[in-house]
């Protein structure tokens, strides 16, 4: 006992010449590891033990396709004009998807004012510069390589945990994605973030580049306390019952994994079917609308329930 009210006694003792930081009304000290340690060259973490120190979600991650840093190698140093990636990592939509983010799983762009670790994080900026090459020549007239490494400020590790191929649209080929980030912070600790969003893919010279990606930041507060918004049976019974008055009898919905369908039987006698998929912070996302035609085809539609409350 009297060892640790000694601990307690030095644990509170502060530095008069150190500028006191409150943080939850509470005196604020990062967390102390001793020195700062270098990043292995030999090889990334493997040891699936690790995982514990990276991420809360059960979900398995999908972007683990470099187990080692040789991929690296070739790339050290380089410039991003100078890099001309193997055909083999856009061959086809899914290799792109995975490829892409298995590059930006350990890449970092942490800063002073959104920091953490306790020493280099994993590749640090050298993903960088591969990963903008799976972009296509027009996305990177729209976003530059600088604008580009500027918007990963903060972020330390990256998760890819679900990816979805959603049906092809005007030759583009769309998926649905969702990200868990480890980011920095002002006070030195790292966090938790998700996001969900899409990427769209494009065939450049037979080979699948990334033409357009949209994220969308997860609420964990939001949900809640507040809306219906979040939850796909109150979207469907209340956007397209009440709104559009197109449901007739809807159907009790049927969800495997974060997959969650809901059928209804519309107005019009015909069969509707609305896919959703639940994230990470439990709320729901609606994906895609079908209708089954007389031949018995689920058939891909888009009803926009705020044109009918116009």
């Amino acid at each position: 006992m009297k060892h640790f009210t000694k601990w307690i006694f030095r644990a509170f003792k502060q530095n008069p010449r150190k500028e006191l930081i409150l943080v939850m009304g509470s005196q604020y000290e990062p967390q102390t590891f001793g020195q700062p340690v270098e990043r292995n060259q030999a090889s990334l973490i493997t040891n699936s033990d690790a995982e514990k120190f990276f991420r809360p979600s059960c979900l398995p991650i999908k972007n683990t396709l470099f187990k080692n840093t040789q991929f690296f190698d070739p790339y050290y140093e380089s410039n991003y004009k100078e890099i001309k990636l193997p055909a083999t990592l856009t061959r086809n939509p899914d290799e792109t998807i995975l490829n892409y983010f298995s590059i930006l799983r350990e890449a970092e762009n942490l800063n002073q004012n959104q920091s953490g670790g306790c020493g280099t994080v994993g590749m640090a900026k050298l993903p960088f510069p591969i990963a903008y090459n799976f972009f296509t020549k027009d996305y990177q007239r729209r976003v530059s390589y600088n604008e580009y490494l500027q918007s990963f400020a903060g972020i330390g590790h990256l998760n890819l945990i679900k990816m979805n191929r959603l049906p092809d649209e005007n030759g583009m080929v769309p998926y649905f994605i969702e990200l868990e980030s480890i980011e920095g912070s002002s006070k030195g600790v790292t966090f938790f973030a998700y996001y969900y969003g899409y990427v769209q893919l494009k065939k450049e010279q037979n080979l699948y580049k990334i033409d357009q990606m949209k994220l969308y930041g997860e609420d964990f507060l939001c949900a809640a306390y507040h809306l219906w918004q979040h939850d796909a049976e109150a979207v469907v019974a209340i956007m397209y019952g009440e709104w559009c008055k197109l449901i007739k009898k809807q159907l009790p919905a049927k969800q495997e994994g974060y997959v969650k369908t809901i059928d209804y039987i519309g107005r019009d006698g015909a069969d509707y079917r609305f896919i959703f998929y639940q994230l990470t912070n439990d709320t729901d996302v609606l994906i895609s609308q079908y209708k089954k035609s007389a031949e018995g085809i689920w058939e891909y539609i888009r009803i926009d329930p705020y044109q009918c409350l116009n």
